[in-house]
């Protein structure tokens, strides 16, 4: 799962071949069936019908996730369902008892039939920018928008019987005929009104979401994998093609840079575009799955920042194909959806899966030596930031639970870092033959998708394979309490810390934004009653003033973000010129970008000694 705090304070201020799987045919006895209506939705709600497998026990408990796989947080998906009923051969009701938020108890069993209960949405439900600590986060949710759009996370419509999750599942959706699933399973049903799709349990339903809507989609192949783009944009300003160049080349790149490691033959990114409207999603980002990744990202977006934001978060869900999807533990092999407990290797599952989407970017020549040393400096402070003498096993053994959730954005921080200073230590004993990604290779032969390994033998297992001084480091600095001297890493590479001004963003210091939106007439507002920075002072801005336009380009909530993207753009002493409202009265201002500079500590190579060795971390 890869979050992204996409411009948070400005969010603040805004309110195919078909056929049979033998596998799959050859247990259809122990089968669950699932039928889905997309085609008739009543109060934005959507019916769902189970077909239940033989039940011989008097009592049998139906149960939807209480988590999932990939996102480390309690979402309770039971809450959004209504109007659960069963039923035996005659169409009598059975005796049902909600247990708890997520799980039926059924009586008389052995008659049972079927099941129908109602869904809702959670995209609806989100209030705290997907951030909220009742949200679902938005590429793990639900969208139920009739005729338009439906994001099927199989694990927001389908649960599973008491100890038959091992049971096939079959999946009907009746959808309206205009609307096209893109997913990565394959629709057995040939008609363009109902899509039929097989899985040879429920872990692999619900590592394959469906999203429908008016076909937007384009394929290519890479490297033997077939990968497709679908999207879904509400008001068609995003297409499939406009993106599909850059997508294409990142993950080319990306297959390169995995070489051997990757055999996956399917891949789909489904971009769900969000409105950002009451109603609509707004918890951005990415969730992995073996074969796709959900994205969700506002619709509103420049171009050129929805491209890097993809390039980031799909990169790093793509990598998560090597861990925890090929590497893994017990605890996620085994994964317990109702009562889950959750494995100490955070720090390899989404921290070396993050160091890897950055890694492979100067591998690949995406970005440059001083990029990606800004990336790893922002990830110094980020984590420096945080609780940096927890261990980092024990937050990740305990992520649901407090105090240890309120530091899981730490494994997109200093679990990169752990895996740098992982692959530093490995190049260096090894004079530059090799480094995590090797180590990862191995791991992955070891283990494998359907070998777990026990947690508390990851440690002596990585140590094996490498070199004594990498379990000194995960021993000291993963599951002890020491802080990483990153120092003290870097220099075996010859990079260094060096202080240097750099211009700051005209509007925003931190996450303190210097201007408001007002809801009602869309303008833009230079805060009130703030004291602002030189860009406003030089051109006698003052707090009150609404901004019209800038260099002729009107702006407004509908494309604020547009704003923001092109004054990264500027260059101090540019020529500018604003048109404001003041009192009621319309002026332009012009005059030139003046920028408030701070200081800022990042990275830089500055020992040519160690230059063969940091060649090889980059390149090799």
């Amino acid at each position: 799962m890869k979050r992204i705090l996409y411009s948070l304070a400005f969010a603040s201020i805004l309110w195919s071949c078909k056929t049979a799987n033998p596998a799959v045919a050859a247990i259809a006895k122990k089968q669950v069936d699932v039928a889905i209506n997309l085609n008739d939705v009543k109060d934005d709600k959507v019916m769902v019908t189970i077909t239940s497998p033989k039940i011989n026990t008097e009592e049998v408990t139906y149960s939807v996730p209480k988590i999932i796989p990939g996102t480390y947080s309690i979402d309770d998906y039971g809450k959004y369902i209504e109007d659960f009923k069963a039923f035996d051969s005659k169409g009598n009701l059975l005796a049902t008892t909600k247990t708890d938020d997520n799980t039926w108890n059924i009586k008389n069993a052995k008659s049972l039939v079927k099941i129908t209960y109602l869904v809702n949405d959670t995209f609806d439900t989100e209030k705290g920018g997907g951030f909220g600590q009742n949200d679902i986060f938005s590429p793990a949710g639900t969208n139920i928008d009739a005729g338009k759009n439906f994001m099927l996370n199989m694990h927001g419509f389908v649960g599973y019987f008491q100890d038959k999750k091992d049971f096939a599942y079959t999946v009907s959706i009746s959808h309206p005929e205009m609307l096209w699933g893109a997913t990565s399973m394959t629709d057995l049903d040939a008609s363009t009104t109902n899509d039929v799709f097989k899985t040879l349990r429920y872990a692999e339903l619900v590592e394959n979401p469906v999203m429908y809507a008016k076909p937007d989609y384009t394929t290519f192949t890479v490297d033997g994998m077939e990968i497709l783009i679908g999207v879904y944009s509400p008001t068609g300003k995003v297409t499939a093609e406009s993106i599909t160049p850059e997508m294409k080349t990142m993950m080319i790149a990306q297959k390169t840079f995995l070489g051997k490691i990757n055999a996956t033959k399917k891949y789909t990114v489904l971009l769900y575009l969000s409105s950002m409207t009451p109603t609509d999603a707004k918890g951005f980002g990415a969730l992995e799955h073996p074969t796709a990744t959900t994205v969700v990202l506002p619709e509103m977006m420049p171009k050129s920042e929805l491209v890097k934001s993809m390039k980031d978060v799909v990169s790093h869900e793509f990598f998560h194909i090597v861990t925890p999807l090929t590497i893994h533990s017990k605890e996620i092999q085994y994964f317990d959806y109702n009562t889950p407990k959750m494995s100490e290797h955070l720090w390899m599952y989404e921290g070396v899966t993050e160091y890897f989407a950055n890694l492979f970017q100067i591998n690949q020549g995406l970005i440059t030596e001083e990029e990606f040393y800004t990336r790893m400096s922002e990830k110094i402070e980020h984590a420096n930031a945080m609780n940096d003498t927890m261990p980092f096993t024990t937050m990740s053994a305990n992520v649901l639970t407090e105090p240890f959730k309120a530091q899981y954005l730490n494994v997109y921080e200093k679990g990169a870092l752990i895996g740098m200073c992982l692959d530093i230590i490995i190049r260096e004993k090894s004079k530059g033959e090799r480094g995590i990604l090797d180590l990862m290779q191995k791991l992955s032969n070891e283990y494998g998708a359907s070998k777990p390994f026990n947690d508390n033998e990851l440690f002596a297992k990585i140590t094996s394979f490498t070199y004594p001084e990498v379990g000194a480091f995960l021993t000291t600095y993963v599951s002890g309490t020491t802080p990483i001297p990153y120092d003290v890493y870097l220099a075996k590479v010859g990079v260094t810390k060096s202080v240097e001004k750099v211009p700051g963003n005209v509007f925003l210091k931190g996450q303190t934004p210097y201007i408001t939106v007002n809801q009602q007439t869309k303008e833009i507002i230079v805060i009130p009653n703030m004291e602002l920075n030189v860009f406003y002072s030089n051109l006698g801005l003052k707090g009150g003033d609404i901004i019209v336009s800038i260099n002729n380009k009107p702006y407004s909530l509908d494309n604020i973000y547009e704003m923001i993207t092109e004054s990264q753009n500027w260059k101090e002493n540019d020529a500018i010129a604003i048109k404001i409202k003041r009192d009621g009265k319309e002026q332009i201002i012009k005059g030139k970008v003046k920028f408030p500079y701070e200081e800022k500590e990042g990275l830089r190579a500055t020992d040519a000694t160690k230059k063969a060795l940091k060649e090889a971390w980059f390149k090799a």
